[in-house]
């Protein structure tokens, strides 16, 4: 897209301030943070419940971004960029997505409905690929953001269109429609995802039918409730397996982990094998099968591809890696837009300042290659990659477009020469298209450990991160608790996001915590909450901010600082107000003034305390009175200390609880991790971490014969027991097991039985269709952390982190 601010002033409504009008553009940006950046940036200054683009235009300018798309000027910025003002940024986005997508004229198909949307698009692309120069949403860009920044990658190369749509209450999908106009549609399964944004099912149904109003045709599974609900007007080419009015008849028949498809359409009557078993992909299956029927592909290519479909990996993985590296695992892609979304991530999660790409031949319809080949230098220039490793025939041939660049002309050679090859102290993101099999090289790099692993979400960090603070006033700050590894989730990586996420503060218990995060080269300031006075010159070294909570750390702190002589070297008070653990009682207050009084060696960055039962609605009184003599306190030593600290008492539970003494900033702990004692509001958060194993063995017991030490498990008929490799030396309390506990296998509970050993456990899979390395759920959507607590009378927070460090952690964006 290359278009002047004078262009677009009448498509979006705007209305210009600035001193260069006819200045051209060549990308749209909605992320301060993208090393993508430039003179060339139009940046769209988008406002949601929980962020403001404006707040980065001055860092923007500095960068040397010059246009602006805005709600409003921010003070003193008018004459230093062009800016176009207009009432709602996001829909001027849509406009200029919208006014794209009507200078081209090819088919376009349009998805949705609540699962599948991903799977089929990227399905699609991989059967139509051959014949066609396809833009697709990249990843799962379907939501009000999404879509238009998929829309405008169109161009005039491109001769078929897939995008998806996703919604999650009414009055969306009209915005979404604009945009894509789908030629063709496509309804995949409807199910429970975003109910909460409903009324009822018929609702939503009707909101995701309007996707679907200028479409030529709609295929869908033929379905009575949707019909109902579908204007006449649309003409439907549908499949059924029960309903011999559809237009293709499909009887579906497993076979172990393949599927015979049966067609019948028209005269045709022919079959074909999809590589799986489940449910939703043969559904999926079909509703591409359909695609091909009405593109009218013959038989025989049919046939042919379908039977190569694969699994579509909708994460891109974080792992840790040989020789103090960071693996990031996105080795089943390789396209344009996809390498621009992994860059991305890689920038948001790096550990280490050097930064290695591992990329395969690049798969862009629309693109020749030395159009596509240029482009993928720009953007791994631009993200400031240090070295590039080229794996295949054609992206080595342009080997010069690329930093530091070494190549192989397959895998197979790469693997050949992998012993000569350094990798250290590095990150490396690892991207290939699938047929490539990069998980071979994932698999060299990765650090080895046994086949228990905790996967954190991100993306459910990210979205618990947002739910709390869409509870704070614009100018709350917030810091958020790392401490305990990240209350066991892991201490770096998460960090990491939340540094992205731009919070204020981070918050660890000790100093070695504070240390690692720093080394690893963390920014954020860092408060460290029990140091200990031997740990103070570390702090200082390290540029770590210590809690002060009495008269001895405080001398002892000054000591050393004064030796060290240090000006105004940031410190927090701790009071006590009730809960009695660490902190200054009122008593001690003159004398902490007298001390800190005229004093510049430090300065009181904050004052805080730390509420004992926000969380439980019987103690409200006392919640109060702590707030009331945290007040009082903090009172008297801003007005002693002539000095304007940050004020913070609220916990996660105080933050959605007691919204009335937010101060100036808020702690949030194990909310970030998906954890609420409300009921209510654990159903607006989610899910971060999921403790999973496998099947290592698998054995019939008969009657009278027992599992485990001292025969903790006597059977009492046939039983089926399956041994997992985890155990208490993983973090698994012994409580847990004897028929208290239970894992799930493929949706299915298996009890525990007999006692959990040090590295094993064992179930009883008498009812459970399964086999040996099968997928085993510790913990995480079920059971979860807070029933597993609530069994075994403890808290979750000790759930969490008694998961061991042997249990590798594998960090994921969706």
């Amino acid at each position: 897209m290359n278009l002047s601010i004078r262009n677009i002033v009448p498509i979006i409504k705007a209305e210009f301030f600035g001193k260069n009008d006819t200045a051209i553009f060549d990308t749209i940006s909605i992320d301060s943070r993208s090393l993508l950046n430039n003179e060339n940036t139009l940046f769209f200054a988008l406002v949601g419940p929980n962020h403001d683009g404006h707040k980065y235009i001055l860092e923007l300018i500095k960068k040397g971004v010059s246009h602006f798309v805005v709600n409003k000027i921010p003070k003193n910025l008018e004459n230093k960029a062009n800016f176009l003002i207009v009432e709602n940024t996001l829909d001027a986005l849509q406009k200029i997505a919208s006014f794209h997508r009507n200078n081209f004229d090819f088919p376009i198909i349009g998805i949705t409905g609540s699962n599948g949307k991903t799977i089929i698009k990227e399905w699609l692309n991989f059967l139509l690929s051959p014949d066609y120069n396809i833009i697709r949403s990249p990843k799962s860009y379907n939501s009000q953001v999404g879509v238009p920044l998929s829309v405008i990658g169109i161009n005039e190369k491109h001769n078929l269109g897939i995008f998806e749509a996703g919604i999650s209450t009414t009055n969306e999908m009209e915005n979404l429609q604009k945009i894509i106009q789908p030629t063709i549609g496509i309804l995949s399964n409807i199910g429970s995802a975003h109910d909460e944004g409903f009324d009822d099912a018929g609702e939503k149904i009707k909101e995701k039918l309007k996707l679907f109003t200028s479409v030529e045709v709609l295929i869908m599974n033929k379905n009575k409730t949707v019909e109902a609900f579908l204007n006449p007007k649309i003409k439907t080419f549908t499949w059924s397996s029960d309903d011999g009015k559809a237009d293709v008849f499909v009887i579906a028949k497993e076979h172990l982990d393949q599927t015979e498809l049966k067609i019948t359409f028209h005269k045709l009557c022919f079959i074909i094998l999809i590589p799986f078993a489940d449910q939703a992909s043969i559904e999926n299956a079909i509703q591409c099968l359909m695609v091909l029927l009405y593109f009218k592909y013959d038989q025989d290519t049919i046939q042919e591809r379908m039977n190569l479909l694969y699994p579509v990996e909708m994460r891109l993985k974080v792992k840790n890696g040989i020789n103090n590296t960071t693996i990031i695992d996105d080795s089943y892609s390789s396209d344009f837009q996809s390498l621009k979304i992994a860059l991305d991530f890689l920038e948001s999660q790096k550990q280490y300042k050097k930064k290695t790409l591992i990329l395969s031949d690049i798969f862009q319809s629309g693109l020749i290659n030395e159009e596509l080949y240029s482009k993928v230098s720009q953007l791994i220039v631009s993200n400031k990659i240090n070295r590039v490793i080229a794996i295949g025939e054609t992206i080595s041939s342009f080997k010069s477009k690329f930093p530091n660049c070494t190549i192989f002309s397959s895998k197979e050679k790469f693997i050949e020469e992998f012993d000569k090859i350094s990798f250290e102290n590095e990150t490396v993101l690892i991207k290939g298209a699938r047929h490539y099999h990069f998980e071979e090289i994932v698999s060299l790099l990765e650090e080895k450990t046994h086949e228990t692993v905790l996967e954190i979400n991100l993306n459910s960090i990210s979205h618990n991160l947002n739910f709390y603070k869409s509870k704070l006033k614009p100018e709350t700050k917030m810091m958020v608790m790392v401490k305990a590894f990240g209350y066991g989730n892991g201490g770096f990586e998460i960090a990491k996001l939340l540094s992205h996420h731009k919070v204020d503060y981070l918050g660890v218990a000790f100093a070695d915590e504070g240390i690692l995060l720093k080394n690893a080269g963390i920014e954020l300031p860092i408060m460290v909450l029990n140091p200990e006075n031997t740990s103070f010159l570390s702090i200082i070294q390290h540029q770590l901010e210590p809690e002060i909570y009495s008269i001895k750390g405080l001398i002892a702190f000054l000591k050393i600082a004064e030796q060290k002589k240090l000006k105004n070297f940031p410190i927090h008070i701790k009071l006590n107000t009730g809960m009695n653990r660490l902190g200054f009682d009122e008593e001690s207050i003159d004398e902490l003034i007298a001390k800190l009084k005229d004093n510049k060696v430090v300065e009181v960055k904050s004052i805080l305390s730390h509420l004992a039962t926000s969380d439980d609605m019987k103690y409200v009184d006392f919640t109060l009175f702590q707030i009331k003599l945290f007040e009082k306190i903090s009172s008297k030593l801003i007005s002693e200390l002539k000095t304007n600290p940050i004020r913070h008492i609220l916990n996660t539970s105080g933050i959605s609880n007691f919204s009335q003494a937010q101060y100036d900033m808020v702690r949030l702990g194990i909310g970030l991790y998906g954890i609420s004692n409300d009921e209510d509001e654990q159903k607006s958060l989610e899910n971060v971490a999921t403790l999973k194993s496998i099947i290592s063995q698998i054995r019939t017991i008969e009657e009278g014969e027992s599992v485990g030490y001292n025969r903790g498990f006597v059977a009492t008929k046939t039983t089926k027991i399956a041994t997992i490799p985890i155990g208490y030396a993983d973090g698994i309390s012994r409580l847990w097991g004897n028929n208290v506990g239970y894992v799930t296998i493929k949706n299915k509970k298996a009890t525990i039985v007999g006692s959990i050993c040090m590295d094993m456990l064992m179930v009883d899979i008498t009812d459970v269709d399964c086999k040996e390395g099968n997928e085993v759920i510790i913990f995480g959507e079920n059971p979860t952390v807070s029933y597993m607590a609530k069994q075994l009378n403890t808290i979750p927070y000790e759930i969490m982190t008694s998961i061991s460090q042997r249990v590798k952690r594998i960090f994921f964006r969706e």
